[in-house]
């Protein structure tokens, strides 16, 4: 293996690349001099010389900032117990209402117990029991369903 070359000259016929141009020069910076420089002496007629001002422009006014505070709720999850939570209806800091009502798994007891011979009545007391019901939570304040729990 030979070693790598150091700095190769240039193929013939290519341009030797010169030095990239300064920042004052790309920018223009201090090219044009918007002013001619003043004179060494003071003569007679010769009055101290102050630039001509720029002409201002009105600086515009800034824009107010409006800031809004957004408060996340966490999800709650609805089980067979009251829960403390703040109502999105209301935004007051409560604890929930439960009133229970009868669902699938209220039904599927009441089927099997009909299955089972307990034909003369007694096949309605899933009905009764909280235990099997499905349990809806509300607000005590505006009366808002919040939720819920589903036992099947």
């Amino acid at each position: 293996m030979s070693a790598p070359a150091s700095h190769l000259p240039a193929p013939s016929g290519y341009p030797i690349p010169s030095a990239p141009p300064t920042y004052e020069e790309t920018t223009g910076i201090n090219t044009y001099p918007p002013y001619p420089a003043p004179e060494s002496g003071h003569g007679p007629n010769m009055k101290s010389m102050n630039p001509p001002p720029y002409p201002s422009q009105p600086v515009p006014a800034p824009n107010p900032i409006t800031v809004q505070t957004v408060y996340v709720q966490q999800p709650v999850t609805f089980y067979d117990r009251p829960v403390q939570m703040c109502c999105p209806s209301c935004n007051k800091m409560i604890v929930t209402r439960l009133s229970h009502t009868a669902g699938a798994l209220t039904w599927l007891s009441c089927g099997s117990l009909c299955l089972l011979g307990c034909i003369a009545g007694c096949c309605f007391i899933p009905f009764c029991i909280d235990a099997l019901q499905d349990v809806d939570h509300y607000c005590p304040s505006c009366q808002a369903l919040l939720g819920t729990y589903k036992r099947l």
